[in-house]
């Protein structure tokens, strides 16, 4: 079953198309990501979803019932999703219980307590709920800005870039933990991210786009290793782009050969996308490999990057264990694992 259902909807603003979505589903308990650079409509596609925006076309749905299209629109506070920001939105003046209390005026005042308590247990924060907002960290009020968006059990939890206001060790932490008492919680949601490394570390599905239109839809492997072109390939993570001519059966590279039955569709191609771990060292240099110079070596802990520069100029990054760090001039060879090789050819181009 899904929760949240969008067919043929489109938004404009000052008549240029900001979203076009042929079709999308966030199944029940999932955690879909919508990804891309900034501009790309994700924010308003879930503005959309939220009510706070409506389509010229198409509809959307929820739990199979209408919430826009040509004859109805619903209200966001009709709607029962909750909203997760990335400043998170707490009222100052209010209590940290009270914040979360805040949607559930439709209880009696014990019962609003009593529910707000709930859930800031449920997110290990009831210590704090006679706090206000300035009191506490970042990571701290954004669980309680998600106790408040679950507190009226809704049927969706919509969240716009969450993380982006923690700090690199913090943002992990708090990424982690809310993503575990989501899926505790069978929660369904709809998160907006630009962050690639965020969508693959929580979404079950990814949703990339591209000024207002979905370029691919799936799990993080299948959109990393199967990208459906090269902006989506360069997107999800880093690729170098190696210059291509084709030979026979292969395309010659400064990497080495690779067979044209590795190219996704046919045509011309100009250069393909190498992943910087697909690049392999030879534990000796071998006359017959392609054999270039280390002009850089960086260890990053968990992995070294290092730059090689071959003989015709080119040069490519190849991401390696961290034991391995060569010297800046030493020679090495190298190989190349043909499952990070991605060969598009150019649109509107045939050999």
């Amino acid at each position: 079953m899904s929760n949240l259902v969008f067919r043929n909807v489109r938004h404009q603003y000052d008549g240029v198309n900001s979203v076009d979505i042929a079709h999308l589903e966030v199944g029940a308990g999932k955690l879909v990501c919508l990804l891309g650079p900034s501009g790309c409509g994700k924010s308003t596609t879930l503005r959309l979803a939220a009510g706070l925006e409506s389509p010229i076309e198409g509809e959307v749905s929820i739990e199979g019932e209408v919430m826009a299209n040509d004859e109805i629109f619903v209200g966001p506070e009709d709607r029962r999703v909750g909203l997760m920001f990335q400043d998170y939105a707490l009222f100052p003046h209010l209590t940290v219980e009270d914040n979360v209390a805040f949607g559930l005026s439709h209880l009696a005042l014990a019962e609003r307590r009593a529910r707000a308590g709930t859930m800031l247990e449920t997110v290990g924060m009831a210590a704090a709920a006679r706090k206000y907002p300035h009191m506490l960290s970042g990571g701290e009020q954004q669980r309680v800005a998600l106790a408040r968006a679950l507190a009226p059990s809704p049927r969706i939890i919509l969240m716009d870039e969450p993380f982006s206001g923690l700090d690199v060790v913090l943002r992990n932490r708090v990424r982690d933990e809310t993503l575990k008492l989501l899926k505790e919680m069978g929660t369904t949601v709809l998160m907006v991210t630009h962050d690639p490394e965020e969508a693959m570390r929580m979404a079950d599905e990814i949703v990339v786009m591209r000024e207002g239109e979905i370029m691919q839809q799936g799990s993080a492997g299948e959109l990393y290793n199967r990208p459906a072109d090269g902006f989506i390939a360069a997107f999800l993570g880093e690729v170098n782009r190696v210059p291509a001519r084709r030979n026979g059966d292969f395309y010659e590279t400064d990497l080495g050969p690779i067979p044209i039955s590795a190219a996704i569709g046919e045509g011309a191609v100009d250069e393909i996308l190498v992943r910087p771990e697909a690049i392999r060292f030879l534990p000796v240099v071998d006359p017959k490999a392609p054999t270039g110079e280390v002009v850089l070596s960086r260890n990053l802990g968990a992995f070294s990057l290092i730059d090689i520069r071959f003989e015709s100029g080119f040069q490519a990054t190849a991401r390696v264990a961290s034991f391995y760090q060569p010297k800046v001039g030493d020679r090495c060879s190298v190989s190349l694992n043909l499952s990070g090789v991605f060969i598009f050819p150019r649109p509107g181009n045939s050999e």
